[in-house]
């Protein structure tokens, strides 16, 4: 029988790819994201191996909905990539609008960890992996980075959370990537990843035996 991933911020860019490689190796695929329209193409795209749930990873009821979801219509979660997140309209601790700095930190440290807490009595059921979406701007310090340091947040917590699941049988794990071609990053290097790139990496993580647990996955361009 397949197992199920379940992928926030599934609608585009490392999201899509990673529904993508996931089925292509044998995975059911459990996606959420706000956007319905992009979600609805991309189960076309994939057929009955995929489920959608359109809702916001800040909102709890919208989580439990998704993963209950998910249950009902593959049987349980095996795996789950927490890749929600977003960065700043205009960066700077002075210069940043702060709105848009609260709705980042909302997203990228608060929609992390209740998507963890929503999916972790599922994982349990199955000794699953949680995969985190960390970046290279949370693994160096980058002047004035909120968005830098969402990151650094991200990274503790996978190594956290990895202590934690490991007493029953749970992975956790976090993929950093390094400029990835994505919506995301509109200028900047010319040489950039692929999200299929940091998708490998997340196959990689949670298909690994049961015997290995990835922690970190870092990948930077290869210029």
């Amino acid at each position: 029988m397949p197992k199920t991933l379940f992928i926030t911020g599934a609608s585009s860019g490392i999201g899509a790819a990673t529904a993508h490689a996931a089925v292509a190796s044998g995975w059911n695929v459990a996606l959420m994201a706000r956007s319905e329209d992009k979600l609805r193409s991309l189960q076309n795209e994939l057929g009955d191996a995929a489920a959608i749930f359109p809702g916001d990873v800040t909102q709890e009821a919208d989580l439990l909905h998704a993963t209950s979801g998910a249950v009902d219509r593959f049987g349980g979660i095996d795996a789950v990539f927490a890749n929600a997140g977003r960065g700043l309209s205009k960066p700077g601790t002075e210069g940043g609008d702060l709105e848009d700095i609260r709705g980042m930190i909302d997203l990228n440290i608060t929609g992390l960890v209740m998507t963890a807490r929503a999916t972790l009595p599922e994982l349990r059921k199955t000794q699953g992996t949680l995969v985190l979406t960390g970046s290279a701007a949370g693994r160096r310090h980058i002047a004035g980075s909120i968005y830098g340091a969402t990151k650094w947040f991200v990274h503790g917590c996978a190594g956290n959370m990895a202590e934690e699941m490991r007493e029953w049988g749970g992975r956790c794990a976090v993929v950093a990537p390094g400029m990835v071609d994505t919506p995301f990053f509109d200028q900047g290097a010319p040489d950039k990843l692929q999200p299929e790139d940091v998708a490998n990496a997340v196959i990689q993580i949670i298909d690994a035996p049961k015997r290995a647990a990835i922690r970190e996955v870092f990948l930077m361009p290869q210029a």
